[in-house]
């Protein structure tokens, strides 16, 4: 049975951008380019009427801002929707409403691509009215006025995402990203997939953020994700070792040695 294919739209008021963008998708054999709009009130035209699952949306645009084509757009009818745009003060707003990815004019192709990767691996998950919960709460924040307060982008933190500015791009890391985190200096570093990420911030308040049942402190600078423990692995001097799926070797303190045994059997 052949895996439906990915019905996408792009929406841009610059046709160099929507060529651009077009281009890139184009090289995808798992997506379809069903259209492009170039002002807001004809993104929600050709949304209401097309039903794509993917939307790639510039914020800035004559008519209507990409906040207020999904506004206009309604629950009924969401797409999963990739923000694209040069300006990245509109990304908390981004953030608030779960949209799969947020990326920065100019990017990079691998990072469209890791944008994309994402917006496959949500719509395989997602029912539709998960979808439309997405665009409820736009809807909700927007009419509560909170959007209005936010000038610049923040990290921001709750249990299930972690929004990060690193080297000009924002990303949207999903907790369950996450392999482990350690401290670096004033910073926290995250290691999800190969790759790290950096964010200001302590240890204390970031334990304090992350979900309990999940992510557990196994020494005073390192926090593991309990999905991804293997095994713990005597060191030395009666000390252990928590070793990742992937190899990666942890000093466990003995302080914390109790608790995380106690987190992997109740985890069985």
């Amino acid at each position: 049975m052949n895996t439906p294919r990915i019905r996408a739209l792009i929406v841009d008021d610059e046709p160099a951008a929507r060529r651009g963008l077009r281009l890139l998708l184009e090289r995808d054999e798992e997506i379809d380019v069903i259209g492009e709009a170039a002002s807001g009130a004809e993104a929600v035209k050709r949304i209401v009427e097309d039903r794509p699952d993917l939307v790639l949306l510039d914020v800035q645009m004559p008519e209507l801002s990409g906040f207020k084509v999904l506004e206009a757009v309604g629950a009924r009818h969401s797409p999963a929707v990739i923000f694209v745009t040069a300006y990245d003060q509109h990304a908390l707003r981004a953030f608030e409403v779960n949209a799969v990815d947020y990326l920065l004019k100019p990017f990079e192709d691998e990072r469209f691509r890791a944008a994309v990767r994402r917006a496959k691996g949500q719509l395989r998950q997602r029912e539709t009215e998960s979808l439309g919960a997405k665009v409820s709460q736009l809807l909700a924040y927007l009419q509560s006025g909170a959007a209005g307060g936010a000038d610049a982008v923040q990290d921001v933190i709750t249990r299930e995402r972690i929004l990060l500015k690193s080297g000009g791009d924002i990303y949207f890391l999903k907790a369950d990203e996450i392999d482990w985190i350690e401290a670096d200096g004033d910073y926290m570093k995250f290691y999800a997939g190969g790759r790290t990420h950096l964010l200001r911030e302590t240890m204390g308040r970031l334990e304090a953020k992350l979900d309990p049942r999940q992510f557990v402190r196994i020494h005073r600078s390192t926090i593991v994700n309990l999905s991804r423990v293997r095994k713990l692995s005597p060191s030395f001097a009666g000390e252990y070792a928590v070793v990742l799926h992937d190899g990666t070797k942890l000093r466990l303190s003995r302080g914390y040695h109790g608790r995380l045994q106690e987190m992997l059997k109740q985890a069985l």
